[in-house]
């Protein structure tokens, strides 16, 4: 096909669209079949209705493919396990006595069965449900949720593309069943699984599918030679089957690079790949590997994972440099569209201007159609669109919002003394204990309270006019006393007040910090039915006045015990925010960390014994590719360290971490200078204690006892057990007991059984230590 051609050909299509419709009606249908107020076939019918909303909403926008089968009650990670059959023992009673609550158990877990473990979607805030495979998995394709999404859009008269996850992805984000050796390599079992996708891929073409896209977002990162071949392998053979559909393999977040020349040789119809980072670099490379003769290429030119106008010049300008390179080329976002909120016209609180910097789900398909339209017939065909379009970027490139001198002048001036507490953590650790005062195995939880509909009631009031600011402030300290009260009673070491104030960790903080913007309606999801508005990160950050101390201070003024100082760290409100792309993200989490910086030493100076500034980011924010993780690591702990420098040797300073792998960044986490450190660790079965003990960690810890992303309450005895496993690998001297995260999402019922079982299971596990 003639480079002419090949443009003329091009349409618009995405990967993927937010699930929860534009007032979270699939997680109030599902919240409400928890509690029995929903049935089942009403949840379902919620479900498919919001199906044929999305993707009416796609066709009208001019989107001439849209995808099925990315929609999902929870995760899509756990629809494949469910597709592959890869059922894990605990849970298979559940599933064959009822489906729909069988994949819940194996999210949430019940009271008698743990669910699957947590983590973080590569990069992303995301979490999916890690797959528990081992040599006896036997795999049985279930393509009954994929055919019949396939099914509903055809038969609305659309084009639909099927989206799967690939199986080496699959294989490489699973980990080893409980009772497998840790050492148990899922992707050995590849062999066993392609046979189930082709039966899986054959139902579909039956069913009317023309294409299918494979997820391939694993081969973005660095792989071995063994992991390679192994994917290799697998397209060689699903390629060369003959009972499928058309397959198109993509993979996103990160440019391929050793993975690209095997996907480009591979006997597949396509490939989607991401050009929004490094593009002319991907541009090359794909050039320097042949192209893609007789292939089509999805280019994913508009970010799928920020909320700026795309510059449809540049993108224009990358998608004609990829005409040569295939044999027909589409335009795309770089990755699913799940990342970013729906609709910018929801929006009423925002400056009509700033407004049309952004970008959410709505209009980036409209952005791509522009594009597609752009490219077929020229930018005569959009003049209007891109002369708009340049005004929008010059319009933010010039605000003011954007440039405060006095901001710059001060981040500018930061020395590496600015980054060093006054003494190693040898010497401040004394002075911390005979401050404080505490016992060994020391109690605690991460921040966070449940926040009641009576806490969310009275915000809304608030909001509303229905009650004044005096009435609402009377009913947070009245709260805050409860929470105390509470903590004191089931015998916490360290107390916190709550966070009743508080609506998100991120939010709380944007809302008080100038350069910040929210939304009203911008929800993104985490995980199941947690949706979270992250803020966006428009310009120069600065702290106006303190944000939590006069809260810290009535807390701590209620009880003797030491109360918690509670803060989000720099790299997490840049991580859990959508952030400006128009400087380095060191320059930004520099800003932001020297305003933190200034709360630190108001609570300081208000008597806080114990700041705690979260950074459960961390390790989700790290590149992808090891080549990147030392310049990313330098300028993430050094915020940390500006936030925190400035303290006293006897003010402890403690962090927060959950939902990631952390045995890679152990040095980092080292790095921080944190005088004691909480991280998840109930799902994985204290692994990440061992892994703190590997690298010698010399500081205190605080591995979780407690799930808390499940409504099961831990007995005291599964409790202790977990504290034995942590003491194997932390000394008692320098070992924390606590939830593995805050407790915002739980109710009070469950929340209270737990914590109490924490205490008594400290309390036992204390007795059974050698007295000096």
């Amino acid at each position: 096909m003639t480079t002419e051609s090949a443009a003329a050909a091009a349409r618009a299509t995405v990967y993927g669209y937010p699930r929860q419709g534009q007032n979270r009606e699939l997680k109030k249908a599902i919240e409400g079949y928890w509690k029995g107020r929903v049935t089942a076939d009403a949840l379902r019918a919620t479900a498919a209705d919001l199906r044929r909303t999305h993707w009416r909403q796609l066709a009208d926008a001019g989107i001439g493919e849209v995808p099925t089968g990315d929609f999902s009650y929870y995760d899509h990670v756990l629809d494949t396990t469910v597709m592959v059959g890869a059922i894990p023992r605990r849970h298979r009673e559940a599933v064959a006595a009822d489906r729909l609550d069988g994949y819940f158990a194996m999210a949430r877990g019940t009271q008698d069965v743990a669910p699957l473990e947590m983590t973080k979607w590569f990069d992303t805030n995301y979490h999916y449900l890690v797959p528990e495979l081992g040599p006896d998995t036997v795999f049985a394709a279930d393509s009954g949720k994929q055919v019949g999404e396939l099914t509903e859009a055809l038969a609305l008269g659309l084009t639909a593309r099927p989206v799967l996850v690939g199986p080496v992805t699959y294989l490489l984000l699973a980990k080893p069943a409980p009772g497998v050796a840790s050492d148990f390599d899922p992707l050995t079992l590849l062999d066993r699984l392609l046979p189930v996708y082709a039966e899986v891929l054959a139902d579909l073409r039956a069913a009317g599918a023309g294409w299918v896209q494979l997820d391939e977002p694993a081969l973005v990162q660095d792989r071995t030679p063994a992991e390679l071949n192994a994917a290799a392998r697998a397209y060689r053979e699903l390629g060369a089957l003959t009972d499928r559909p058309k397959l198109l393999v993509a993979s996103y977040f990160d440019r391929l690079g050793d993975a690209l020349p095997v996907l480009a040789k591979a006997p597949v119809d396509g490939l989607a790949l991401d050009f929004t980072e490094s593009a002319a670099a991907h541009v090359d490379a794909l050039a320097a590997v042949g192209g893609l003769p007789g292939k089509r290429l999805v280019a994913g030119v508009v970010n799928g994972r920020n909320i700026w106008v795309n510059d449809l010049t540049a993108s224009l300008t990358t998608l004609g440099t990829l005409l040569g390179l295939a044999d027909r080329v589409d335009v795309a976002a770089s990755c699913s569209l799940l990342h970013v909120p729906l609709d910018t016209a929801a929006e009423r609180d925002i400056d009509p201007q700033i407004l049309r910097w952004l970008a959410f789900a709505r209009q980036k398909a409209t952005e791509i159609v522009t594009l597609a339209q752009g490219l077929a017939r020229g930018t005569g065909a959009i003049a209007a669109e891109l002369a708009a379009n340049r005004a929008d970027l010059a319009s933010r490139a010039n605000s003011r919002l954007t440039h405060d001198p006095a901001v710059r002048a001060r981040a500018a001036a930061v020395t590496d003394a600015d980054a060093r507490r006054s003494q190693p953590y040898g010497e401040r650790t004394a002075a911390q204990r005979a401050h404080l005062g505490l016992p060994l195995l020391p109690t605690t939880t991460i921040g966070s309270f449940p926040q009641t509909t009576e806490l969310r009631t009275a915000r809304a009031d608030l909001r509303a006019g229905r009650i004044d600011t005096a009435g609402y402030e009377e009913r947070i300290r009245s709260e805050i006393r409860e929470v105390l009260a509470f903590q004191e009673k089931a015998g916490l070491d360290v107390l916190v007040h709550g966070e009743p104030e508080r609506n998100d960790m991120v939010q709380y903080f944007a809302e008080q910090l100038t350069g910040y913007l929210a939304t009203q309606h911008g929800w993104v999801q985490s995980y199941g039915t947690r949706y979270v508005r992250p803020p966006i990160l428009a310009g120069d950050i600065s702290r106006p006045e303190p944000m939590t101390v006069r809260w810290t201070t009535y807390a701590q003024s209620c009880t003797e015990r030491p109360v918690k100082g509670m803060l989000t760290g720099p790299v997490t409100m840049l991580a859990w925010s959508f952030v400006r792309d128009d400087q380095p993200l060191g320059a930004t989490a520099r800003q932001v960390a020297l305003a933190l910086r200034d709360e630190v030493g108001d609570l300081e100076a208000a008597g806080t014994p114990v700041i705690q500034v979260d950074e459960p980011a961390l390790r989700e924010t790290l590149p992808l590719r090891a080549a990147d993780h030392a310049a990313y690591l330098s300028w993430a702990t050094e915020a940390f360290r500006l936030t925190t420098g400035g303290v006293r040797p006897g003010t402890q300073i403690h962090t927060h971490m959950c939902y990631a792998e952390f045995g890679d960044i152990v040095q980092a986490i080292d790095d921080l200078d944190a005088d004691v450190i909480s991280l998840e660790a109930a799902r994985s079965h204290m692994q990440v204690a061992r892994e703190l003990a590997a690298h010698g960690y010399p500081r205190e810890a605080g591995p979780g006892v407690y799930d808390i992303h499940s409504p099961r309450v831990p007995s005291a005895e599964e409790t202790t057990a977990l504290l034995r496993t942590a003491l194997k690998a932390i000394p008692a001297e320098r070992l924390w007991v606590n939830p593995d995260c805050g407790l915002k999402t739980r109710g009070w019922a469950e929340t209270r059984a737990s914590l109490e079982n924490l205490v008594a299971a400290a309390r036992t596990v204390r007795g059974e230590l050698p007295t000096s």
